[in-house]
């Protein structure tokens, strides 16, 4: 029985800083959900990649996550499931497309695809959990954006959503 208050604060001090994010992570907030990630790493990975992936994109006039679809309109209660679509989308559709023959472009995308893929099965749970549900706005212009992506070859498609990473990076930041 001795042993067990240093094995309770041991086990305690272990939970707490599983529960901490890490160093250069911030919480952010999407409806009912929180999730822990270090959007200043997603973000300078793309800053070191953006120049080589928006020299990629052939069409300037379409984008597919700004206006008249904006997600910075989309209502604090529908955050939690379009940010798990946008990161579902990223994850299978955009991610697995971009592949360069610069190495080190290829590691940049890994990278932030990784991030997302984390971030995406963190956000899963908290879905599940708490019973998020998109309304219909957000699942008309989750539609649209899907509708602009599928509107292009997909090697085409997937560069410019990358290229518009900014577009996303900068709304999950208001997230917070």
């Amino acid at each position: 029985m001795r042993g067990s208050p240093l094995f309770l604060c041991l086990f305690s001090t272990s939970c707490w800083v599983n529960l901490m994010p890490a160093a250069g992570d911030k919480i952010l907030h999407f409806g009912a959900c929180r999730v822990s990630m270090s959007l200043a790493e997603i973000r300078a990975a793309f800053t070191a990649i953006k120049a080589n992936i928006q020299s990629r994109d052939p069409i300037r006039t379409l984008s597919i996550l700004s206006h008249p679809h904006s997600l910075h309109r989309v209502k604090s209660a529908d955050r939690c499931c379009v940010t798990h679509q946008l990161f579902t989308f990223y994850v299978d559709k955009v991610f697995k497309h971009c592949r360069t023959e610069d190495s080190f472009v290829n590691r940049k995308i890994s990278s932030i695809a990784n991030s997302f893929l984390s971030a995406r099965r963190k956000l899963g749970q908290c879905r599940e959990q708490n019973n998020c549900q998109c309304g219909e706005e957000s699942r008309e212009k989750f539609k649209q954006i899907l509708a602009n992506y599928e509107g292009l070859n997909v090697t085409s498609a997937a560069m410019k959503s990358l290229g518009e990473l900014d577009i996303l990076l900068d709304w999950m930041e208001k997230s917070r």
